[in-house]
């Protein structure tokens, strides 16, 4: 088995060193790349230079004088302008990347993709320590293939990369009891980064108790002290960044722009290779934000509950809570804004699946399978096919019919996340005795082995 790991961990190095080397090269092609860290960085030289950076204005200027970079292909450049010209991110985002802002561009950008190579690598192999050892490769299939597609993150280098990979990273110390404060540390500054990719699974680490309540608890003081002298720093500049950052997030989600979940939407018609939260599925039915909205947090926020619930009642008895931890992995990608690559928090649902996976049980199996196709349709590569077979298709104009017998070929990534959070919090509330039938399975193939 010492030979298999560390063969195992040689093929996610070699995965992940693909997509970057492929991510860099299409970033290269497009003329300037890296668009998600360009808002970030330039939003805190905002910040550098005493300028608002959820000020459209002040920032196109700044980036203006500064760069001036924009894709050579002009089809691009609307999208682009919307997408790095428009600050969303929160003051504790720029104010973590103030020291990466002294620096200059180049040498910036190129540690901040090197910190997302580090992370997501680092998160991706401790994911897979933490599977149960069975006679599967399954587990490592799926984590080498999900390595091998983010190839998209490494050509915007969004934060999402950090994000997911220290929340990953943290849950790896605590559920080992290995280097507990390290793990505090890197989930603090995932939820500084990107809360709504880790702040659900805070949540759980809250509801399950014991010494996984106390990171979590200690985890919201770090995040505290981040907060505080970042909203003190960007009010100097921003003094009204509160209503400048909700204008912004509602002028891009508008209808038509850029992160507009409906059909409308201007990132290819809102296909499901660009937006996978639970709102582009509810919004081919109904396209007012009133509909869409608040339907995509009740049936999100209901699953939530129960699974929350279920925590609450049994505990962090592991390996039974992989299940919750899995279901609220696939959960977080469904109430609010999401693209691909945040999906990368599935790695959290590997020990999961190998355990199902051991099963005989039906159900089991079909969750399992599920998790498998979650992880598929929301890899780059097969939404890439996806978006070629789909980009001639103009949702807006189709009635309800249409859109509804073209869902699962348009949204194949939200529905089956949404299709994984359910059974996984059906298997939640009956995971009693899983763990043994894995354990009696694992132990058949022991002896037969021998």
């Amino acid at each position: 088995m010492p030979n298999l790991r560390s063969k195992s961990v040689i093929l996610i190095l070699l995965c992940s060193a693909f997509s970057l080397l492929v991510g860099r090269a299409l970033d290269q092609s497009s003329g300037a790349g890296v668009s998600s860290y360009r808002a970030v960085y330039y939003g805190a030289r905002c910040l550098l230079q005493h300028a608002d950076p959820y000020d459209p204005a002040q920032f196109s200027r700044v980036y203006m004088a500064e760069d001036a970079a924009l894709p050579r292909d002009p089809s691009h450049r609307p999208p682009f302008l919307r997408a790095v010209m428009v600050c969303v991110n929160l003051p504790t985002t720029l104010f973590l990347l103030l020291p990466l802002a002294l620096l200059p561009w180049g040498l910036s950008h190129l540690l901040w993709l090197a910190a997302i190579a580090l992370s997501l690598t680092a998160a991706a192999v401790l994911a897979y320590d933490l599977t149960p050892q069975t006679d599967s490769h399954l587990p490592l299939f799926l984590v080498c293939f999900l390595m091998a597609n983010c190839e998209v993150l490494f050509t915007v280098a969004n934060t999402a990369g950090i994000a997911v990979g220290l929340c990953v990273i943290s849950v790896w110390c605590f559920v080992r009891n290995r280097f507990e404060g390290f793990g505090v540390v890197c989930l603090a500054i995932s939820l500084a980064l990107k809360p709504h990719d880790s702040g659900l699974i805070w949540l759980w680490l809250l509801a399950s108790g014991g010494l996984l309540r106390k990171r979590a608890l200690q985890t919201a003081l770090f995040v505290a002290a981040i907060a505080l002298p970042a909203v003190l720093v960007v009010g100097q500049s921003s003094p009204h960044w509160r209503s400048e950052l909700t204008a912004n997030l509602a002028a891009t989600s508008a209808h038509g722009d850029i992160s507009d979940p409906g059909p409308a939407s201007s990132s290819r018609k809102g296909s499901a290779d660009i937006i996978i939260d639970l709102q582009t599925v509810l919004s081919l039915f109904n396209e007012n934000p009133g509909f869409y909205n608040p339907a995509s947090l009740l049936i999100a926020g209901g699953l939530l509950v129960a699974v929350l619930f279920r925590t609450i009642w049994s505990g962090a008895s592991f390996p039974n809570a992989w299940f919750a931890v899995a279901a609220v992995s696939a959960l977080t990608m469904l109430p609010s804004y999401h693209r691909p690559y945040d999906a990368r928090l599935l790695l959290l649902a590997m020990p999961a699946t190998a355990m199902l996976w051991a099963t005989q049980n039906t159900m089991q199996k079909a969750t399992a399978l599920l998790s498998v196709f979650a992880i598929v349709f929301t890899a780059d590569i097969p939404l890439a096919l996806v978006s070629m077979l789909t980009h001639n298709l103009d949702l807006a104009r189709m009635g309800l019919a249409e859109r509804a017998l073209l869902l699962p070929i348009v949204r194949p990534a939200s529905l089956l996340l949404l299709l994984l959070a359910i059974f996984l919090t059906l298997v939640c509330a009956r995971s009693l005795g899983i763990h043994a039938r894995v354990r009696n399975a694992m132990a058949t193939h022991a002896a037969i082995s021998k």
